[in-house]
């Protein structure tokens, strides 16, 4: 159950299947976004710590380690048990996620409960991956061997701490790798927990090492690293280039990069209205809307804009707000200080270049990080609010007359990451599909996810895949062996 008062375990770092204090003894301090304390500081890691989580990540990954001469079967199993102590401390893992992120506590227990899909998604790939064999030219017999890529350097944000942690972990661990995963600064402990968790499980030492700090440090020591064969980030596009600086002048690793979006849910008039705001307001709210592909451009068709904007408002308006323990709270706090102060930005901007304001637009008292839920209509493409990732509780309604007018604005951005439309037309919606520049397209629905489906983005929303069997093909070599006959 619920419980604010939840002891934390594991505040260290962890290194060769030990939680041990930073070489420098820093420490830094994580924060309850609902009333602004200190919840417990935490162990400041550094490059001299992420070197030596590399070093016991190398020798997990030596060709005569436990790990590496294990059965792929065994490997499965070891990944299954870890899905089963997720499941089993499940409560521990959602307070913690609570009190450190300030989502609801019933949001987190289903973040868990989605982690442990994926983990038990990917522990039945573990002995599912092989080569073929090529009918090449010449007296030779040719196969290929899909062996993995190594040490991997694993950098996790704040927004949904579990679950990404999961994404990039359990398809690194299923391949073979081992890995040096640096959580978010504002959100550490559930992946301190969950290191503690895979040693209950019986990983070998080194094969999962945990580093928390800050991006321009540890974060930075992880791209950079010369034995980190592959990095794979979720974040925003800004520091998404920055990483993959660091690892074209390091090492030429490999990189994944899951960034931002301004992702557009288009709204045609034939499609029910009531239905439509309401899908609309999941989509853009969902996590008080800090979630990458919030679909943060409503295109609403001429003919239903209006009807739209006042359901709309309405929905959005009048919610409770409250902590992230009690199970009535609508409205809870985003999760630092900095990212309320952008969000309350963004929102002043959208006011100052003409938008207009159909409720929310404010802070709520100064306890925590709260933000109204907003509602701006009259928006148009070149504003603010309508380019920029807001990553916060701020919907803009955008009208269209269109289909073609509609693609067109739809693509006229930087990003690519998802997209949605509701229409009753199915020529309308797959001419949409078809055109719309995105990794993911929802067709009268909109965050649709499940362990099976491959997420990533296109444009500067990034590159690769998580989930789904495509998400283990970045952390794989291809090795091409002929034998002459």
């Amino acid at each position: 159950m619920a419980n604010s008062q939840i002891k934390v375990q594991y505040n260290q770092i962890f290194i060769n299947n030990s939680f041990v204090n930073s070489l420098s003894g820093k420490t830094f301090s994580t924060i309850n976004p609902a009333n602004k304390k200190i919840i417990i500081n935490v162990a400041e890691g550094d490059k001299e710590d992420v070197d030596l989580a590399v070093n016991a990540a190398k020798t997990a990954f030596q060709p005569n380690s436990e790990w590496r001469t294990m059965n792929a079967s065994d490997r499965g199993q070891l990944i299954y048990k870890l899905a089963e102590l997720l499941e089993k401390n499940k409560i521990n893992l959602a307070n913690l996620e609570s009190l450190d992120n300030g989502k609801p506590y019933n949001n987190s227990v289903l973040e868990v409960e989605f982690a442990v899909s994926i983990l038990r998604y990917y522990a039945g790939f573990a002995d599912k991956i092989h080569g073929k064999t090529i009918p090449s030219d010449g007296p030779y017999f040719t196969f290929t061997k899909r062996q993995p890529v190594g040490v991997v350097g694993i950098i996790v944000p704040w927004n949904y701490p579990i679950i990404i942690t999961i994404h990039k972990l359990a398809p690194a661990l299923t391949t073979g790798c081992t890995v040096v995963l640096k959580p978010a600064e504002q959100t550490p402990l559930t992946a301190l927990y969950i290191a503690a968790l895979s040693k209950e499980a019986g990983f070998p030492n080194g094969v999962i090492n945990v580093i928390p700090g800050y991006g321009p440090t540890a974060g930075k020591a992880i791209a950079s690293h010369p034995d980190i064969h592959k990095v794979t980030f979720t974040g925003s596009t800004e520091v998404g280039k920055l990483v993959m600086e660091e690892a074209a002048k390091s090492n030429l690793k490999r990189v994944s990069l899951e960034l931002g979006g301004k992702s557009p849910l288009v709204i045609f008039d034939d499609f029910d209205v009531d239905e439509a705001v309401k899908i609309a307001h999941d989509a853009v709210f969902v996590n008080m809307g800090q979630n990458c592909c919030a679909a943060s451009r409503t295109f609403v068709h001429e003919n239903i804009y209006d009807t739209f904007v006042k359901k709309a408002a309405k929905l959005a308006s009048g919610k409770k707000v409250g902590d992230q323990f009690d199970a009535n709270t609508q409205i809870w706090p985003l999760v630092s200080e900095e990212q309320y102060n952008k969000v309350l930005s963004l929102i002043e901007s959208g006011k100052k270049e003409g938008a207009k304001l159909e409720t929310g637009g404010s802070k709520v008292g100064d306890t925590g990080y709260y933000v109204y839920p907003t509602v701006f209509s009259n928006v148009t493409d070149n504003m603010t609010i309508a380019r920029e990732e807001i990553f916060g509780p701020v919907q803009q309604i955008i009208k269209f007359k269109t289909l073609d007018e509609v693609i067109n604005r739809a693509n006229n951005t930087k990003y690519g990451l998802a997209a949605g439309i509701l229409t009753k037309n199915m020529d309308i919606a797959m001419k949409y599909m078809d055109n719309v520049n995105a990794g993911s397209v929802w067709i009268n629905s909109y965050l649709v996810f499940s362990a099976q489906i491959p997420f990533g983005g296109f444009n500067q929303s990034g590159f690769g895949r998580e989930l789904g069997e495509d998400g283990l093909n970045d952390y794989l070599e291809v090795k091409s062996i002929s034998i002459k006959q």
